[in-house]
């Protein structure tokens, strides 16, 4: 199932032994790599500090929250060796430019949709200037369109050209 990233932002993280909100989500930790959400920012209720919980840790999404066993859930930054560097890159997808192969700017991502089960991105949704957006509409792109991830930009193969609509000539 997709769900927009505004709907995983801004959740609390319940746990199953107290039944109490243990921390707040705060933002995602994406791999740009391949753009998969190897877990997510979290403000700790109890210490006040900044922890990672890891997505493999959460039971269960629900409206209410993500649902986890206990606050032993919660890791420190400094214990996760094996993500130190995607954790220093502190890699956000919202509002990267997306162009296309060919250099054509498209415009800027304002959400993206996660498959729940993997955590994979799978859809991005970019928000076009005000002028492409009143004859083009909002543009949905697939992550099989996209060719490469920068630290300051989305490439995405090149878009259909649409060609102007004429009407046809009647016969004299």
């Amino acid at each position: 199932m997709l769900k927009l990233s505004s709907a995983l932002i801004n959740k609390p993280v319940l746990s199953l032994r107290t039944g109490s909100p243990i921390a707040q989500v705060v933002a995602p930790v994406i791999n740009p790599d391949n753009l998969k959400i190897e877990g997510f920012y979290c403000t700790d209720r109890f210490k006040g500090t900044t922890s990672i919980l890891l997505y493999q840790d959460i039971r269960e999404l629900l409206p209410k929250g993500f649902i986890v066993n206990d606050h032993d859930v919660l890791s420190d930054q400094s214990e996760l060796i094996r993500l130190k560097e995607i954790l220093d890159l502190n890699y956000q997808l919202i509002g990267k430019q997306v162009i296309t192969v060919s250099k054509d700017k498209v415009g800027r991502i304002g959400d993206y949709a996660v498959e729940i089960e993997t955590m994979y991105i799978q859809k991005l949704y970019v928000m076009q200037s005000l002028l492409k957006s009143f004859t083009g509409g909002s543009l949905s792109i697939d992550r099989s369109q996209i060719h490469e991830v920068t630290d300051t930009k989305v490439i995405i193969n090149d878009l259909l050209k649409r060609s102007p609509i004429t009407a046809p000539v009647a016969a004299a």
